[in-house]
């Protein structure tokens, strides 16, 4: 339930017994995302010449954060904007979920979303615009774009949330909308950019301006290209988990609250 920036353009291919064929990067994300100062591992020499191997195998790739995992001895590798596992030696490379029988929960994408955690603190909230609901104690962050069905799914569940201020920052993907661009600058250029997203998505009406003013819109794709935002919507909730699609309102509450939940536990832990 989303619109992604490009389709899996980088395609690694099986050698024989070495590898099996995998599709593992999307053209939209940026080279240099993760560099050899991101690498965090716990044994060091190991982890040096698995990314070494891999960066070998699969030139231009992004090697991010590379650790040992609990699973079979193999280590799991932060691989462009995917995780995935391979042993020592980079012989052999596996791409899928691990999922824990008992608890049914999908691991890999668990520690996928804590690895690309963003750091709310830094985000550039002048680039969106707010929106206030209730008391508006919680946040709520999405990148979307007006001419993607599934962000306006997304705006039909967001009616049913109180209680939250959510900062939109306009995200066009030029490639499946071209329109888009246009349609967001002129939004940004109202008056009231909170009432003339709503109305756009209400009736398809637009503001009556040229889009000229400054909007954010370059400023925003360079900030979604660093965060790895490749597709709309994209939310990023209180804890910095990022979490693309349009989520239905029951599980949108429920991934707000296990993010206040981690906000509060980091913050005990920091004390």
């Amino acid at each position: 339930m989303m619109y992604r920036r490009s389709c899996m353009s980088r395609t690694i291919l099986a050698l024989g017994a070495t590898l099996t064929a995998v599709a593992l990067a999307c053209a939209a994300v940026p080279a240099g995302a993760a560099t050899t100062a991101d690498v965090q591992v716990s044994t060091p020499p190991e982890a040096a010449a698995l990314k070494k191997a891999l960066e070998q195998k699969f030139p231009g790739a992004r090697i991010g954060v590379i650790t040992r995992s609990p699973y079979f001895g193999l280590f799991e590798v932060q691989f462009d904007d995917q995780l995935v596992y391979t042993d020592a030696k980079a012989k052999y490379v596996l791409l899928g979920s691990v999922y824990d029988t008992e608890s049914k929960a999908n691991l890999t994408e668990a520690r996928l979303r804590k690895l690309n955690r963003v750091d709310i603190a830094t985000l550039p909230l002048e680039l969106a615009f707010k929106r206030v609901k209730g008391n508006g104690q919680r946040k709520l962050y999405v990148f979307s774009d007006a001419d993607c069905p599934y962000c306006a799914r997304l705006e039909q569940e967001l009616k049913s949330i109180d209680n939250v201020t959510i900062y939109t920052f306009l995200y066009p993907i030029d490639t499946l909308h071209p329109d888009s661009a246009r349609k967001s600058k002129i939004i940004w250029c109202s008056p009231d950019r909170q009432k003339s997203w709503d109305e756009f998505f209400a009736s398809g009406a637009l503001p009556k301006n040229e889009g000229d003013c400054d909007t954010p819109v370059e400023k925003t794709h360079a900030l979604g290209e660093r965060l790895r935002v490749n597709a709309t919507p994209t939310l990023v909730f209180a804890d910095g988990s990022i979490l693309p699609g349009a989520l239905p309102a029951q599980q949108l509450e429920s991934e707000m609250k296990s993010a206040e939940a981690e906000t509060k536990k980091a913050a005990t832990a920091a004390k």
